[in-house]
């Protein structure tokens, strides 16, 4: 039993029911698997090693489901929206990962069913790209698409992203923005590109940007360089030279990504803080340190930095 199971999951690791029944797996033999542990449904008529479904996060489960919805469809489709930006290996942040969005390549109409939205929209060949054996939209359209179904700071996080990376210009989805096939969202749309600058490095630095912008701060430059004989020191995560202070965002794994060979977590955080005490020397800056936790009280976090930035104290 064992090796069919193997021979059905493959280099995929999922199965449809229909492959099973093929080899003369019934659904008996499936519900019994369940019920041992051996096997997890991944949504109707796919399943997947139980072991191997624990084994994802909340992005590797819907990416798994996407493939068993693909491959299940009874027409051409390409990932789209949601499920397109994370088989780019976007960052999702403020975005329901319930259901996957697929691109109906058939010119037919879209329609709903648990779990999978299929998207009815005309499309170039430009739009579609491959990634890893799937057929998804383009990281420019992926964009746009996304503008639709979600808010400004969710949709903000994925395009600083792909500009970050270069896999998209601000010019050409401006250029695609104006012929947008559809309507709805158009307003996310047009501010989100507004907002949207790929010096950001993360999805904090991102959300701060956005929070700023809507407490109607002054906008800060993001990754400044600290220059000193025509080198570049330091980059500071964002900065209001003008005003003389800078922010520095310290995201949840920071002081771990940032361990060298034999250091400790509290050898990192010695380091961080040579670094801010010889910023503040060389520039006579202030710094703001904003943490992931306080992202969850965006009214305070804004009122601090607006503190900071009149002259007020700095504020843990």
């Amino acid at each position: 039993m064992d090796d069919l199971i193997c021979e059905l999951l493959g280099d995929d690791l999922f199965f449809l029911r229909r492959d099973a029944l093929a080899r003369g797996l019934g659904d008996k033999a499936l519900a019994r698997l369940r019920r041992e542990g051996v096997l997890h449904r991944v949504r109707h008529g796919a399943y997947t090693r139980r072991s191997h479904w624990r084994s994802l996060d909340r992005a590797g489960r819907h990416l798994l489901r996407a493939r068993c919805a693909v491959r299940a469809a009874r027409a051409d489709v390409a990932l789209s929206h949601t499920s397109a930006a994370l088989a780019m290996g976007c960052p999702v942040w403020g975005i329901a990962l319930d259901d996957v969005h697929l691109l109906r390549l058939d010119g037919r109409g879209g329609r709903r069913e648990a779990g999978v939205c299929q998207h009815h929209q005309s499309y170039a060949q430009e739009d579609l790209v491959m990634r890893d054996g799937l057929v998804v939209t383009a990281p420019a359209r992926t964009c746009l698409d996304l503008t639709t179904i979600t808010g400004v700071e969710p949709s903000l996080v994925v395009v600083d992203h792909l500009l970050h990376r270069g896999e998209v210009s601000r010019q050409d989805l401006l250029r695609r923005s104006r012929d947008m096939p559809y309507g709805p969202g158009s307003l996310t749309t047009g501010l989100t590109l507004s907002l949207a600058d790929g010096r950001s490095e993360s999805v904090g630095e991102t959300r701060l940007r956005y929070l700023l912008w809507r407490g109607g701060l002054p906008s800060p430059v993001p990754q400044l360089a600290v220059t000193a004989g025509g080198r570049v020191l330091y980059r500071l995560d964002l900065a209001w030279p003008e005003l003389g202070v800078w922010l520095e965002f310290d995201g949840r794994d920071k002081y771990v990504s940032y361990l060298r060979p034999g250091e400790s977590v509290v050898d990192v955080v010695l380091r961080e803080k040579r670094r801010e005490e010889d910023i503040a020397r060389r520039t006579g800056w202030r710094c703001i340190r904003v943490t992931w936790r306080d992202l969850a009280d965006p009214d305070r976090v804004v009122a601090r930095i607006a503190a900071a930035l009149a002259g007020g104290p700095v504020a843990a």
